[in-house]
């Protein structure tokens, strides 16, 4: 990944110098032109930088305390606009880094955004999934225990069958149905209770 990052980098920066070129170029024709823009913009960075540059040779080589004498004015123009020109072009490639920088880390927001939108939405659906649990169990634990109750009410059910058969039988004498209509009179009710009871 660095290996192929740095031809990359190397590309990117001989683009930008590519784009950048022709505004450095405008720069120096302008230098050259208007005298306000070479007196006051591009002579005072090139005397600097001659200064510098002098001084340091002259510490090198172990002169100290000569005087530098400063550059002619075609010459210190000349090179204050190829110093605008330079740093027109390290501006542009800076700018063009900052932007990526920042294009990416709003890149990166969004993703770190959508997965904490994605995070929530799941948390948000198991906790759905958990109360539809909980009301499933609550629904089979119902269902259980009415299964006893409904076996009541069908035994209930069936006796009060018998009760309507034996009062409907013609056949049978009046004073023999009437003891059977009270025994079942009585299972009937203590069957409710009995239904009562396990309720």
């Amino acid at each position: 990944m660095v290996v192929g990052a740095f031809p990359m980098a190397k590309l990117l920066y001989l683009g930008i110098r590519q784009v950048s070129k022709p505004l450095a170029n405008r720069i120096k024709e302008a230098a050259r032109r208007s005298e306000f823009f070479k007196t006051y913009i591009c002579l005072p960075p090139a005397q600097l930088y001659h200064w510098v540059e002098m001084r340091t040779k002259m510490r090198i080589m172990g002169f100290r305390g000569t005087v530098i004498k400063p550059l002619n004015e075609d010459a210190a123009a000349e090179l204050g606009a190829e110093l605008l020109g330079e740093a027109t072009i390290f501006i542009v490639g800076g700018g063009c880094l900052v932007l990526e920088y920042w294009r990416h880390q709003a890149h990166q927001r969004h993703k770190e955004e959508e997965q904490q939108a994605a995070w929530d939405a799941m948390r948000d659906e198991v906790g759905r999934l958990a109360l539809a649990l909980e009301t499933l169990q609550a629904q089979t634990q119902a269902q259980t225990q009415a299964a006893p109750a409904q076996s009541a009410l069908e035994e209930l059910q069936a006796q009060m069958r018998e009760v309507r058969a034996q009062l409907c039988a013609r056949d049978a004498p009046q004073a023999a149905s009437v003891p059977q209509v009270a025994s079942a009179s009585k299972a009937v009710s203590a069957s409710k209770d009995q239904e009562s009871a396990e309720v």
